[in-house]
């Protein structure tokens, strides 16, 4: 009886980018939603943010046209912060990876 043929063994190194990934921002996404008016998000993005009327009218028509905006981004615990206003005032907003 012939000897069993050893299993072919494979060694993958992951391979992982640390220093990238702490770089890499978060974003504050604000969805399109049926309740609040564009005036009013207008005027959130200006109070929460500090946007310039122009900016934050802009950032409400990407929202309106487009069906979602980055209104900010920064680490990870500043974008949760974020997050919870905008849920604070009433918009729909999620957090994701730059």
């Amino acid at each position: 009886m012939p000897a069993p043929l050893p299993v072919p063994t494979r060694q993958v190194e992951e391979v992982t980018d640390e220093a990238g990934t702490a770089d890499t921002p978060w974003q504050a996404i604000v969805w399109n939603d049926p309740v609040n008016l564009m005036s009013y998000v207008t005027y959130v993005l200006q109070k929460l943010f500090g946007y310039p009327e122009p900016k934050a009218t802009a950032l409400m028509l990407d929202v309106h046209h487009k069906g979602k905006a980055a209104v900010s981004s920064g680490d990870k615990d500043k974008i949760e912060i974020d997050v919870a206003k905008l849920h604070a005032a009433g918009l729909w907003a999620t957090m994701q990876r730059a």
